[in-house]
């Protein structure tokens, strides 16, 4: 095949043009993003559905897919209900502001990096993927700010994130039940109805924008009214006169 072939150009090129470093194109080869380049011997050569791929791949990159899911799209294994779901569970992450990377969020807050890199590492903090970028929102800040107040109330380091480890792995067993709790008596049937594939995909994008914002706000408070009691208990057991009577003033309490 010769240069002029279809329009074949070197990686160096397909990069420019993609506006993409040729490190990521060989990632994205290496992850089954892009498909390989014809050879001619010792020379590889793309063409134009390389670099149209390579759009794609940044579009949905844009939209908060993360490569997973844009592979399984850009192969056709995802059923046509399914795009717009997923579109939804990225969207539900992504907010207007900017992400920061790890040592803006740590500047930000006023930590150590090193400090960061350990609370990600046990889960409090769960990075989000967007424009092809992994970082933190404000959100993540406050977050983080929450958990110095701790610190400053005397709550030791390596309890905290021992904690916060517990918290991240029941957590996450929790959300992986819902999620399939959603999948067998929401999805499922749905996809095995008779209705058409756009009122499908409309249907299962509302259940979901109607279901995160209500199982969220169960669990907060299950964990909030939980919390209370165990510390109400816990005073009762074990707290004076003062404490007790400092406690009742506060919403929630409830003197048995």
């Amino acid at each position: 095949m010769g240069t002029a072939d279809r329009g074949a150009i070197r990686v160096e090129e397909l990069a420019r043009r993609a506006e993409v470093s040729v490190d990521t194109i060989r990632f994205y080869q290496k992850r089954q993003l892009l498909q390989p380049p014809r050879r001619q011997g010792r020379v590889a050569w793309y063409d134009t559905d390389h670099e149209d791929r390579l759009g794609r791949i940044k579009e949905l990159q844009r939209q908060g897919f993360s490569l997973a899911v844009i592979r399984r799209l850009l192969d056709g294994e995802l059923d046509a209900t399914d795009a717009p779901l997923a579109a939804a569970v990225a969207g539900a992450q992504q907010g207007d502001a900017d992400l920061l990377d790890l040592d803006e969020l740590a500047a930000r807050v006023g930590i150590p990096a090193p400090l960061v890199e350990a609370i990600v590492r046990e889960g409090l903090l769960v990075p989000q993927q967007r424009d092809g970028r992994t970082g933190y929102t404000v959100d993540d800040v406050d977050v983080l700010r929450s958990g110095l107040r701790l610190l400053e109330a005397g709550f030791p380091l390596n309890d905290l994130l021992a904690l916060a480890r517990r918290h991240h792995e029941a957590t996450r067993a929790i959300a992986t039940d819902a999620v399939e709790m959603f999948d067998a008596h929401v999805r499922h049937p749905l996809q095995a109805s008779e209705l058409s594939d756009d009122e499908k995909a409309e249907r299962l994008v509302e259940a979901f924008r109607t279901l995160l914002p209500t199982v969220t706000a169960l669990v907060a408070h299950h964990f909030r009214s939980v919390l209370l009691e165990v510390a109400q208990e816990h005073l009762e057991a074990v707290g004076d006169a003062t404490e007790l009577a400092a406690a009742r003033n506060e919403p929630g309490w409830e003197a048995t």
